[in-house]
C-alpha cells in the first residue's frame, strides 16, 4: 500500500480514530478500491510507529462499518465505500454511477395491477385503476444495496424489462420527454423482514433505511410513486440545513 498515512500525537483525537479516518477517506475517494488488500497490522503498526492494538482497533472500526472485511488466508480487504446519497431529486442509479459504484439492476417484477388506496392517493388515480408496478434490486460492485418498488400511471412510458436493467428509471422517463420537476419525500428506518433480509444479504431484523417518494412533472402531474428500502450498513442519506433569515 502506497498511501500517505500519519498520526498527530499532540492531537486530542485518539490515534486509532485518526488512522481510521484516513483509511475511510482513502476508500471514499477511490485511492483504496474495492478488493484492495490493506496489508497486515504488523506492517501498518511498524510504518506508523503505533502499537498493534491501536491499528487493530482502527481496522475493526472500519470492519464494523462494513468498509473492510477480514478474510481467512487473504487478509484485510476493502469492500466498498458507504454510499452517501444527497437528498435531492436524483435517481439511485445516477448517484451510484457518479460515486463510481458500478450500479447493476435486476428486475424482479414488471407488471400491471390495480392501484391500492395508498398508490391511488399518491398518483391521483382511482383506487383499483390499473397502474404499472416495477420491483427491482439495485446492486453496486455486485452487492445488493436497495430493494425498489415503483408504481407509475399506465401509458406514461414503455417499461421494458431489458431497458430497466440497463439504466435508471428517471433516465428512461427523461428520454421520453418527461420533465421531472419536484417530489414529496419521507425518509425513515425499520427492521428488515425475513424476505427483505434475504434479498439484501442482511440478517432478519437488520436496520434498513426507508424512502417513500412521489415525483411530479412540470405540469404538476404525479408520474411516479416509489417505496424503497436500503441497507443501513451500506447507505446513508446526506442533506444540508439552512437557517431561515
Amino acid at each position: 500500500m502506497t498511501l500517505r498515512l500519519g498520526v498527530d500525537r499532540s492531537s486530542p483525537v485518539p490515534l486509532y480514530f485518526q488512522l481510521a479516518q484516513q483509511l475511510e477517506a482513502a476508500i471514499e475517494r477511490g485511492a483504496l478500491t474495492p478488493g484492495s488488500l490493506l496489508g497486515n497490522e504488523i506492517d501498518l503498526a511498524g510504518r506508523l510507529g503505533l502499537s498493534r492494538p491501536t491499528v487493530r482497533q482502527a481496522i475493526q472500526s472500519l470492519v464494523d462499518k462494513g468498509l473492510l472485511v477480514r478474510r481467512r488466508g487473504v487478509g484485510t480487504q476493502v469492500v466498498h465505500s458507504q454510499v452517501k446519497r444527497p437528498l435531492e431529486l436524483s435517481s439511485l442509479y445516477d448517484d451510484l454511477e457518479a460515486a463510481g459504484q458500478r450500479p447493476e439492476t435486476r428486475v424482479l417484477r414488471n407488471t400491471v395491477e390495480p392501484a391500492s388506496a395508498e398508490v391511488a392517493a399518491a398518483l391521483a388515480v382511482a383506487e383499483g385503476e390499473e397502474v404499472h408496478r416495477v420491483e427491482r434490486l439495485r446492486l453496486a460492485h455486485g452487492e445488493p444495496m436497495a430493494y425498489l418498488v415503483n408504481h407509475l400511471p399506465t401509458g406514461l412510458l414503455d417499461l421494458d424489462t431489458e431497458r430497466l436493467e440497463a439504466t435508471g428509471l428517471y433516465r428512461l422517463m427523461r428520454a421520453t420527454g418527461l420533465t421531472l420537476h419536484s417530489a414529496r419525500q419521507s425518509v425513515g428506518a425499520r427492521a428488515a423482514t425475513e424476505e427483505e433480509a434475504g434479498r439484501l444479504a442482511e440478517p432478519p431484523g437488520a436496520p434498513l433505511l426507508t424512502m417513500r417518494r412521489t415525483t411530479f412533472d412540470d405540469t404538476g402531474r404525479a408520474v411516479e410513486f416509489g417505496a424503497h428500502v436500503y441497507r443501513a450498513s451500506r447507505y446513508s442519506f446526506e442533506f444540508q440545513l439552512l437557517v431561515r433569515p
